[in-house]
């Protein structure tokens, strides 16, 4: 008999290490069907969480939306294969060591980089697992035989691989360029590893005297200090206020340095910015580099990779950080009178996505990978079909980057991640370059491995709309240069999970929701349920604690009304009364006559199955779990077991038990672990772990 009460915390502690002791997790060992090896494979690749991350709400609600997917394929009779991971992640990993070093009064250049990057390995051993642990509680059905890592020997093998042919093909070049830098974190990187925040600022307008006239060009900037490195002032040629400057032939004297420089004209620059003119400075500025290739203007660097005033930004600069330098060229400027005013400007700045330091602009010489055929093969994958993205609307930003790209600054001037591997390089590749090859390293490629053969392409990319250019282009390109075929057919990008005040969860802020306490508070059958039923398809998600209450009190239903389900069915025997515990099978017979309330509540099980695998099938998971409330809850135990309480016959325990052993296979995916706890109690004959039951059909 079903005990009166859940024990939540027992239960899923033991369920999941009988689960993990089945095998099912991994597709080898799952059983046949009606005697057939499961032959159609349905893979997930785990989004790998940074090998320093713990979960965060984000994770919670994207893992148990893949959970779904594969408890259901699972039951549905697919050799279902999910491979989690973690990612080596360079900049974050690295900072993380070097904050502990800092603690014992040390740096990576004390200890040199061989014995730094062990230091990085005895971290990752210590705590770079934490968060596949926190997954287990959750309570996802990952096959935990081939985790996978980002610095794996074969996964290593597999980067060298992708660089080497890239290299050879003549599609990876070192280039001197302007790039995005981090002077804290001492590397490159790339656009979209940028975050922005708001500063309150000032707009400083300098004039530029003109060279043989009386007058000069009023130029305004919220950087005054790298005009030390201005190699012109450029306006846009529609511009009426400048009509009567010739291009080539005005000449500007740079104050402070009295160096000559030119006006020149260009449709780039905003007319309604500032005054309209535009100091140019090409070695600190990606649009005025921009402008630099398209007039040839030279380029002076004039701040260093340490965030210091270079010497080319004159003997009485040279040296100073940023800041102070800022100070003095105003001062300066105040002095000779070229200073016209100074105005309160609020704009964002770019900062590191790691570190929060301001980002510099400066001129680094890095290896690129050009991007225009790869461009092309990610865009024509999502034309013709072969990628499909849900909800649609995100197809549009994924065209947008893959249309505008440039080529990938694939080089980062740190020590712990994957060798550029040519003969004496020292830096290491964009986290990024490695990442983009997780759906078919993780698989054994480039070997031709029994896996890869299996189980790639894979189903499903599930991920966040932060990352669609940062990683889901990368790896369509990369799958379809390196093996003719899109590496998955789906796109699902999952909702934000925001406070309950539409904020973004910081924990920093104390904004944020530690999911490992609710699990505690509430079992993980709650949280995925709560997670499921506010995941609605919308942008974000107001997260509500009070959906995760309702999962507990929809887990404590499931519970009593199971309960009462069997105390009918036990209570019932009709051939064999000297039978304890007679089994049942899980059919209903056609040829009687059924009441009518049977009847009703046998064609909303089915009405409620078939809604379910559409909704499923299109990744409605919120809709989903709202189908799969109100069945249950309403339909069976509102109306039909109150119908039925009083009634005396044999089709009453028949069907009880069967729409209530359909409920849970359909209620499985969502709240795993007591739906197999109450299965596990269920009279019937040939039966198996709910986890690999048939789905109803």
């Amino acid at each position: 008999m079903l005990p009166a009460q859940y024990s939540v915390k027992e239960a899923e502690d033991r369920l999941y290490r009988m689960w993990k002791q089945s095998g099912y997790f991994n597709p080898d060992k799952l059983p046949r069907r009606n005697g057939r090896v499961r032959a159609k494979a349905y893979t997930i690749m785990m989004p790998p969480p940074n090998v320093t991350g713990v979960l965060h709400m984000g994770h919670a609600l994207n893992n148990t939306m893949q959970d779904i997917l594969i408890r259901w394929k699972r039951m549905q009779g697919y050799k279902t294969l999910w491979i989690p991971g973690t990612d080596h992640a360079g900049i974050a990993t690295q900072n993380v060591v070097e904050k502990d070093l800092k603690k014992q009064g040390l740096t990576r250049f004390d200890l040199g980089r061989e014995e730094f990057i062990k230091r990085v390995w005895e971290w990752k051993d210590t705590y770079g697992g934490i968060i596949l642990g926190q997954l287990e509680r959750l309570g996802i059905s990952a096959d935990w035989s081939r985790t996978a890592f980002t610095m794996d020997p074969a996964y290593v093998e597999a980067v060298a691989y992708a660089f080497t042919t890239y290299y050879k093909r003549g599609w990876i070049y070192k280039g001197k360029r302007v790039v995005n830098w981090c002077h804290r974190c001492g590397t490159s990187l790339s656009d979209l590893e940028l975050e922005y925040q708001e500063e309150q600022g000032n707009l400083y307008y300098i004039t530029y005297p003109i060279k043989g006239s009386s007058e000069h060009i009023t130029v305004a900037t919220s950087r005054p200090e790298t005009m030390l490195g201005d190699e012109a002032v450029a306006v846009n040629p529609k511009d009426p206020r400048y009509a009567s400057y010739k291009e080539g032939e005005t000449i500007l004297l740079l104050p402070l340095r009295n160096k000559e420089i030119p006006l020149i004209k260009d449709r780039l620059i905003d007319i309604h910015f500032g005054t309209g003119a535009l100091k140019v400075t090409p070695a600190h500025d990606l649009v005025d580099y921009e402008l630099a290739q398209r007039h040839n203007l030279p380029l002076a660097n004039i701040i260093n990779q340490h965030g210091k005033m270079e010497s080319e930004a004159g003997e009485a600069f040279a040296g100073m950080p940023i800041a102070a330098a800022r100070e003095k060229v105003v001062e300066e400027l105040q002095k000779i009178g070229a200073l016209e005013k100074i105005e309160p400007y609020t704009h964002n700045i770019a900062t590191c996505y790691r570190c929060g330091t301001t980002i510099e602009n400066l001129l680094s010489t890095q290896w690129f990978l050009k991007m225009d055929e790869l461009a092309l093969l990610a865009l024509q994958a999502v034309k013709d079909g072969h990628v499909t993205f849900h909800p649609k609307k995100w197809e549009k930003a994924y065209r947008s980057w893959l249309t505008n790209v440039k080529d990938w600054c694939i080089s980062r001037q740190i020590w712990w991640g994957h060798r550029v591997p040519l003969d004496g390089e020292t830096d290491v590749l964009d986290t990024w370059f490695s990442s983009a090859l997780w759906p078919m390293a993780t698989l054994g490629w480039p070997r031709k491995t029994k896996d890869f053969q299996t189980f790639y392409p894979t189903a499903l990319n599930p991920t966040a709309r932060d990352i669609i250019n940062l990683w889901t282009a990368r790896m369509v390109f990369s799958g379809i240069f390196f093996t003719k075929k899109a590496p998955f057919r789906d796109v699902y990008i999952h909702a934000t999970v925001l406070n309950k005040e539409g904020k973004r969860m910081s924990k920093s802020l104390g904004t944020g929701i530690d999911p490992m306490n609710l699990i505690e508070q509430y079992g993980a059958d709650a949280v995925r349920f709560g997670l499921a039923y506010q995941n609605m398809g919308l942008q974000d998600i107001k997260f509500d604690e009070a959906a995760i209450v309702a999962g507990r009190k929809f887990s404590h239903k499931i519970w009593n009304a199971s309960r009462f389900v069997l105390m009918q069915v036990e209570s019932y025997q009709p051939h064999h009364p000297a039978k304890a515990s007679p089994l049942w099978p899980l059919t209903l017979s056609t040829k009687e006559k059924l009441h009518k309330e049977d009847a009703a509540i046998l064609k909303k099980l089915k009405q409620t199955r078939i809604t379910l695998d559409r909704q499923l099938g299109a990744y409605q998971f919120g809709q989903a779990a709202h189908t799969l409330y109100d069945f249950f809850w309403h339909d069976f135990c509102d109306v039909y077991i109150e119908k039925v309480k009083t009634r005396q016959d044999k089709e009453k325990p028949q069907v009880l038990l069967y729409v209530l052993a359909s409920s849970l296979k359909m209620l499985h995916p969502f709240m795993p672990f007591v739906t197999e706890e109450i299965y596990s109690f269920l009279p019937l004959k040939e039966k198996k772990m709910l986890i690999v039951e048939e789905w109803p059909k």
